[in-house]
């Protein structure tokens, strides 16, 4: 089959995946407003949870790929720590995964997939106010995946619905077959899924049960839950006034009804007040995404960034400084960088995006151990952070120190199973220590935790044929064999929707 040289924007994409499911010779068919016909439990036998869950790592292995996907490690950790805040605080999250990420999109929209994968425009990031506005409309996204109305809409007792997971299953098999990334299948079941929530048109019913879902989560979590009401007073009036920030596109899909409105502030009205104090990731996020959203280079968003440096907050004041030196930093503008970074440090004010941005600045100028002990000394103030260790990672690379690289990688690997980019460069050290079979085995480990499979086959396959220790050889094969059992398996799950 012909590969198409296309890229789809993640919402929204109803045209664009409705041209790539013809490659499918199947019309897709929209389902109806009507919505999810029963609410309350659903059956496990429509979409199993082991299904659903296969059916979001397929289409994550191609979004991965889409260029507007942000794969940044303080954006992804950030969102996702946020997401999975919110579902530990509520009865019904226990075992329930969650992945938050974000894509390159001016507009307010955010969207639920299958298998607990929640996508958030940059553009709902930098329109929120403060922390507990965004939450909650992460929290609302977790509302529908817990009520498992994603996955009941796709095998709603409808032909639309039962064609929509057809298409998607029969796409996904079609790319496990080619085993190629950027075939039109899977591509098509990518750009299909990630507009699951707009072709189902959800109920108002099922709209306001994940709006008093997320709201338990919010406050539960701690959030002011009034954050809430004014999102929902922000949606609106961007709707009505047509703005540029594209509020009516998050309304065209999550219908924000009078009664909607209403339940909520009648529930706030029971609540004594809340005082949350926004974290400071959450300012320092938002100002990145506010330079990635545009690629660094708006004179409109630059401007407002100055006047932010501004503000009565110290933390809002190094945060619009951070996002100056990000983008001088990605315009390749180090002297601005560096300048913009020492006056985000001027109140005092430190944090790790600070961090990993300041050795990233020195990798780039070319004093790489300078740029080793700015990370050295960052990680141990801020272990947490995925990016301050990545930073750190980049710095042994860039000094060559790959063997001590080796043991702090695999510990990073198993402190963040869900950071891909840890067993990557872990490879990476391997290989530059002349270590091809340990290379292709951490690679393998890479291309499963994205939900490349039979390319993580493939590694383990070539790391067998490198390898004489008969101790090893016998590892790898019960690898390959675990591997290619789950293959069968997801292709036998998907075969039962497929027809």
């Amino acid at each position: 089959m012909r590969r198409l040289k296309t890229s789809l924007s993640w919402l929204p994409v109803a045209a664009r995946a409705s041209c790539l499911m013809a490659a499918l010779s199947c019309a897709v068919v929209q389902a109806q407003p009507i919505g999810i016909p029963s609410l309350g439990s659903a059956s496990a036998s429509e979409l199993p949870p082991g299904l659903e869950r296969t059916l979001g790592e397929a289409i994550m292995e191609q979004g991965r790929r889409d260029p507007t996907y942000i794969d940044d490690p303080d954006v992804s950790q950030y969102l996702t720590s946020l997401g999975r805040k919110l579902i530990a605080s509520s009865p019904q999250g226990a075992g329930q995964p969650i992945e938050v990420f974000a894509i390159r999109d001016p507009r307010i929209n955010a969207f639920a997939m299958p298998g607990g994968y929640i996508g958030v425009h940059s553009g709902l990031v930098v329109s929120s106010k403060n922390e507990s506005e965004l939450a909650s409309v992460i929290a609302h996204e977790i509302g529908h995946v817990l009520q498992r109305h994603v996955a009941r809409g796709m095998t709603q007792q409808t032909q639309s619905g039962h064609l929509m997971l057809a298409s998607v299953a029969a796409a996904l098999l079609a790319a496990l077959a080619s085993r190629s990334g950027d075939l039109a299948m899977g591509v098509a079941a990518f750009g299909q899924a990630a507009a699951v929530d707009r072709q189902l048109g959800f109920s108002r019913q099922a709209e306001q049960e994940a709006d008093r879902v997320g709201f338990d989560m919010l406050r539960r979590a701690g959030f002011d839950p009034r954050g809430m009401t004014e999102m929902f007073a922000m949606l609106g009036n961007a709707s009505r006034l047509n703005q540029g920030a594209g509020g009516g596109v998050y309304a065209s899909t999550h219908p924000l009804s009078i009664q909607r409105q209403s339940d909520i502030e009648n529930r706030l009205r029971e609540l004594p007040k809340v005082r949350y104090h926004d974290s400071d990731s959450f300012w320092f996020v938002r100002a990145k995404l506010r330079v990635i959203q545009v690629r660094g280079n708006d004179r409109e968003m630059l401007a407002s960034l100055k006047q932010d440096t501004k503000s009565d907050s110290g933390v809002e004041r190094a945060a619009a400084w951070f996002g100056l030196a990000y983008a001088a930093w990605m315009a390749k503008d180090y002297t601005g960088a560096a300048s913009a970074l020492d006056n985000a440090g001027k109140d005092g004010v430190r944090s790790a995006e600070m961090a990993g941005l300041q050795v990233a600045l020195s990798l780039a100028q070319g004093k790489a151990e300078q740029g080793y002990d700015q990370a050295s000394k960052a990680f141990q103030r801020w272990p947490d952070s995925q990016g301050v260790a990545l930073a750190l990672a980049e710095a042994m690379a860039k000094t060559g120190r790959s063997k001590e690289a080796v043991p702090f990688l695999k510990a990073r690997a198993r402190q963040w199973p869900d950071q891909p980019r840890f067993n990557q460069m872990l490879a990476q050290s391997y290989e530059r220590l002349g270590d091809g079979v340990a290379a292709r085995r951490a690679m393998a480990d890479y291309y499963v935790e994205v939900g490349a499979v039979p390319t993580a086959v493939e590694q383990l396959t070539q790391a067998r044929q490198l390898s004489k220790d008969f101790y090893i050889q016998s590892q790898l094969d019960v690898q390959i064999r675990q591997l290619r059992d789950k293959l069968r398996t997801n292709r036998e799950l998907l075969e039962r929707f497929a027809r």
